[in-house]
């Protein structure tokens, strides 16, 4: 009896298992699709910089709370969250990490688009 509960037990581990690995590459080609849209949708530039920081710039607005780039609007949510996250009150390093992370996204968003706005006025004026 112990013989076949072994068994039982083993082929309970292998289909638990197989479904597990099934489950993982499927998560990870959805992945690797949703990462495929999203660097087509993005201009050259955002795209780069969301592969360098890694985060879209979607998912550092969802993060910080902001529908628009608005520097004052940025600086307040992040100055908020980063408090509120500390460690010191009881916050995690990691949510406070995340919340960096999307600052930078958004600042190097900013600076790419202020970059594009000087080419443009450049071109307007030749």
């Amino acid at each position: 009896q112990a013989k076949y509960l072994a068994q039982i037990i083993l082929v309970g581990a292998q289909v638990v298992g197989r479904a597990f690995m099934r489950a993982l590459r499927q998560e990870f080609a959805a992945s690797r699709a949703a990462a495929d849209a999203r660097g087509r949708s993005e201009r050259p530039q955002s795209a780069a910089a969301s592969r360098i920081i890694g985060i879209s710039l979607q998912e550092a607005q969802q993060i910080l709370n902001v529908s628009s780039l608005n520097p004052q609007e940025i600086q307040k949510n992040y100055d908020h969250l980063f408090k509120v996250n500390d460690k010191s009150v009881g916050g995690s390093f990691y949510l406070q990490s995340k919340v960096v992370r999307a600052k930078e996204r958004l600042d190097e968003e900013l600076r790419i688009q202020a970059k594009g706005d000087k080419e443009k006025e450049r071109k307007a004026e030749t």
